[in-house]
């Protein structure tokens, strides 16, 4: 019961900070981000399995990276062309690191997919860094994440930098979709996040509650697809990106 428990707890601080990053993905109109960054971690673990340095500094260095230079091709070409030239670049640079590893079709299932079942507890001091660190971050810049989103002029007249505020959301939306990778792989990180954030944003007028229940969101998605999955020995990745498709659909029906 012990190696359950420890999935249960990777797959939640997995949720708490996806939740979190995913509710501001919504609201600065980021969704296209967020499904580009986790394939800088599809990269980031297939050089971690090709040079053998760990598989956290694999996905750390390469989202992180994949954040800088998504701000820095946004600043020359159309932000919706420099996140799509990104996910290309990143997506042959996974394939190229998965072929010369010699570990190819397994490798990719588990990098795009999700390998929830394979962590372990040594795992956990990191993901718990980042579970813990990344909803604070976001807490505590949500007044200037908030007002870089909805109006970086105003945000420039009242002496802020609205350039900072996306480079520091673009760096926690790296972490928190880089390290979600081992859970709901890259393909469907993104799924974690919008689903929740979402349903979040329409069922919640406040940014600070909003915040909460995105991450409250994502906790239930993610314990529902750990159970399912267990039972039926279906993909964890399935059960994710179908329930986050029904929490926004019912967020839908509220009226207004």
């Amino acid at each position: 019961m012990s190696y359950f428990a420890d999935i249960w707890l990777a797959a939640s601080l997995v949720a708490l900070a996806a939740g979190a990053a995913g509710f501001f993905v919504v609201m600065r109109r980021a969704g296209f981000a967020a499904h580009a960054l986790p394939m800088a971690a599809f990269p980031g673990a297939a050089a971690s399995s090709l040079f053998g340095f760990p598989l956290w500094a694999g996905l750390a260095g390469f989202t992180l990276g994949g954040a800088g230079m998504l701000v820095l091709a946004q600043l020359h070409v159309r932000r919706d062309a420099a996140t799509a030239l990104l996910l290309a670049a990143l997506l042959a640079l996974g394939a190229l690191f998965l072929s010369l590893s010699g570990h190819y079709a397994g490798s990719v299932y588990g990098l795009l997919f999700g390998q929830v079942f394979a962590i372990g507890r040594s795992d956990l001091p990191m993901l718990g860094l980042i579970g813990i660190c990344v909803p604070l971050a976001l807490w505590l810049g949500l007044r200037p994440l908030c007002l870089s989103a909805l109006s970086p002029e105003l945000m420039e007249v009242q002496g802020g930098r609205p350039w900072l505020a996306d480079l520091s959301f673009l760096g926690l939306l790296a972490l928190a979709a880089g390290f979600a990778v081992p859970v709901t792989g890259a393909l469907l990180v993104f799924s974690l996040m919008l689903g929740p954030g979402a349903a979040a944003a329409r069922l919640c007028a406040r940014p600070g509650a909003g915040l909460v229940l995105a991450m409250g969101l994502a906790l239930a998605l993610v314990w529902a697809a750990l159970g399912l999955a267990y039972v039926s020995n279906w993909p964890v990745g399935f059960f994710t990106g179908t329930g986050a498709a029904v929490i926004y659909l019912l967020a839908r029906l509220k009226p207004g």
